[in-house]
């Protein structure tokens, strides 16, 4: 790996997991988040755009109610992260106005990037905040969030606002210097993975689960991160948070950590903000024919094409297809209701009128609606 992707871009989502936040659950690392607010400081000296994407508002909040472990009430861990946010954008406000730089707290939810205005709306406030040179802060908003509209971790949020705001770069600082081919814990023959392309299957099957009780990741949140990344053109760097001026370095173009490139061409806007509906209202199985159409021939998706409908839905919301081993193919608009579609999966579009008393498109979902995954 000759030099880092960080050198050549422009505008990067940097994501700092919880563990290295809340220095391994035992409150907030003040240093440490002051050393990073310098290194952005310096990076954006640089002529870079940085968003920040920081977990820790629920492990700094048990530190300060004085619980000793993570709680699994939702009542609990909404409160958590109520208390420890305060924190959170107290310190990060504090380290930053030391390099006389402004910050901004946004918090989301799964069901702000869904919807479709609101979605807009968010895009045009974080790129507002770039303009006027203030460092965005970005955390889920634990405490309203729900199993139904809930991101589920911060790799993947910090893909979706990479996504979100057209990013060239995803960096995941973590504690770990990157991506082994296996656990080097439990492994000897573990070897470093300096680089691979972000979305190669072979990278999930090294990755294991979550390696801490801090946080709700583990290397396997941060491949598929990468992936979702990539699908905007964003490259991923996971690298170690603790490495010494790991930002400034990467961004001087030196090779740290794990690159995951992204070599497929990006998808345009409306079709990334559908691949990013992580919760959808109902989901379509296909048949090999229509599958295929649909990925391999950019084809619109027809009710004849349709096995099974699951779930209840209503024309225009979002859905899933599978194919008939369950794997996950696309995002849609569908045109029909639920009720609607299992009355006429199966059927050839010409007989929808008859079927249905009306007709209003000859596709379950057209192709504009459609977004591979």
């Amino acid at each position: 790996m000759a030099q880092s992707v960080i050198a050549a871009a422009r505008r990067l989502v940097v994501k700092v997991g919880s563990s290295l936040v809340t220095n391994e659950g035992r409150g907030l690392d003040h240093p440490r988040l002051a050393l990073w607010s310098a290194q952005i400081a310096r990076v954006t000296a640089l002529g870079k755009e940085v968003v920040l994407v920081s977990s820790g508002a629920i492990a700094e909040g048990r530190q300060r109610l004085g619980w000793a472990k993570r709680p699994s009430a939702l009542n609990e861990l909404q409160a958590a992260a109520a208390v420890g946010q305060m924190g959170l954008v107290e310190a990060y406000e504090r380290s930053f106005r030391a390099h006389d730089l402004r910050t901004a707290q946004i918090l989301l939810t799964h069901a702000d990037l869904a919807d479709r205005e609101r979605y807009l709306n968010a895009r045009s406030t974080l790129r507002t905040l770039l303009d006027l040179k203030v460092i965005p802060v970005i955390n889920e908003n634990d405490t309203v969030t729900t199993e139904e509209i809930k991101v589920g971790d911060n790799d993947t949020l910090g893909a979706l606002v990479a996504n979100l705001i057209e990013a060239d770069a995803l960096i995941i600082l973590t504690d770990q210097p990157g991506l082994y081919t296996a656990d080097p814990r439990k492994n000897p023959d573990a070897r470093f993975v300096h680089e691979a392309e972000a979305g190669d299957p072979a990278l999930e099957e090294m990755a294991g689960g979550a390696g801490s009780s801090v946080g709700t990741g583990g290397m396997i949140t941060k491949i598929l991160a990468a992936k979702r990344a990539a699908r905007s053109g964003a490259h991923t760097v996971i690298v170690s948070g603790r490495e010494q001026d790991v930002l400034e370095r990467l961004a001087l173009g030196e090779a740290l950590g794990t690159q995951l490139i992204a070599r497929q061409a990006p998808l345009a806007a409306r079709h990334q903000w559908l691949a990013d509906h992580l919760q959808v209202s109902g989901k379509l199985v296909l048949d090999q024919g229509a599958a295929e159409a649909l990925t391999h021939q950019g084809k619109s998706l027809l009710p004849i094409g349709v096995v099974e409908v699951r779930g209840e839905f209503q024309r225009g919301a979002v859905v899933a297809c599978l194919d008939e081993h369950g794997k996950d193919l696309a995002r849609g608009l569908v045109n029909y209701s639920a009720e609607e579609a299992r009355r006429i999966l199966r059927k050839p579009s010409a007989d929808i009128e008859a079927i249905l008393g009306y007709v209003d498109e000859p596709e379950l979902i057209h192709r504009d609606n459609l977004a591979v995954l």
